[in-house]
């Protein structure tokens, strides 16, 4: 009689997927339970929060979602919140003669330090950091005001601007005209080195005489007689050394030669009276103020 033999116990076969690699074959076995189940919440959560949140976009933003949550809407209420701290502060800045707030520690301080904010945020693109100014943008630390540099001016050519076409009570400063089509080649030579001599700049003297000739007739109805400038006309001081656009020769040449338009906007629309009296305040004590 033969002996049986212990048999062990049959292993549960998997199905494969039909993948092959060199003979190794691939298990078709079960995601993990704890892992659907966690991937399952993760698509309800999504859902969820799409319908909840701004989620969907859209041809000109997104959805909404239904708490009308948004992350402009949360900005908009803490500004409108400190808006309402200021907001006495702001009434007293309006109804205060801007040559009267220095009179009022608390107000001055105010207005110097909101005006510095508004300066970083919308100024300092253009007129620099430190309100040094860049190549066809002024520098406001300085005593060259084109427009006038009392508080009453600062605050006008902030308010509304100069050449600004969207703003009419904008400073209507003539454009610095392109004399190329007026006069000479020579006769912008030579007033070019009229302007270098005036300027404390090395120019040719025979030149120079022949141009304080054409300055005379062309270029002193916006100057002045004495080249120190007008502002009324917005119009530069051209004997000191400060350039807007620069000073050299082939500057100087460009300018007459092409002609500046430069614009300063108007802030009338974008910023509060309350802001723009500040912001005058602040670069009327910058240094350079009348």
């Amino acid at each position: 009689m033969s002996e049986k033999k212990p048999q062990g116990k049959k292993a549960n076969e998997v199905e494969t997927t039909g993948h092959s690699w060199d003979g190794i074959e691939e298990y078709n076995n079960p995601l993990p339970r704890w892992w659907l189940w966690t991937f399952y919440a993760c698509i309800i959560w999504a859902l969820i929060y799409s319908v909840l949140y701004p989620a969907w976009p859209l041809v000109k933003g997104a959805t909404p979602g239904l708490l009308g949550w948004s992350t402009r809407g949360d900005v908009a209420k803490e500004i409108q919140q400190f808006d309402d701290k200021n907001a006495a502060i702001n009434a007293k800045l309006v109804a205060t003669d801007l040559n009267d707030v220095a009179k009022d520690p608390a107000l001055q301080q105010y207005a110097v330090n909101a005006g510095g904010a508004v300066f970083r945020t919308w100024c300092a693109q253009c007129h620099g950091a430190g309100a040094g100014g860049n190549k066809g943008f002024p520098n406001l630390l300085d005593d060259d005001w084109l427009h006038g540099g009392t508080l009453d001016q600062i605050y006008t050519t902030v308010q509304h601007g100069v050449r600004d076409p969207a703003d009419e009570n904008t400073l209507p400063a003539p454009a610095m005209p392109a004399w190329a089509d007026v006069l000479e080649p020579k006769e912008i030579t030579d007033v070019v080195q009229y302007v270098l001599k005036i300027s404390g700049q090395k120019a040719d003297a025979a030149a120079a005489d022949a141009g304080a000739t054409v300055f005379a007739d062309n270029c002193a109805s916006c100057h002045g007689e004495d080249a120190k400038g007008m502002v009324e006309m917005g119009a530069p001081n051209l004997t000191d050394a400060i350039w807007l656009y620069g000073g050299d020769v082939k500057t100087i040449t460009e300018t007459v030669d092409k002609g500046r338009a430069g614009v300063m906007p108007s802030w009338t629309a974008r910023l509060k009276d309350a802001d723009i009296r500040a912001v005058a305040v602040y670069v009327h004590g910058l240094g350079g103020g009348e």
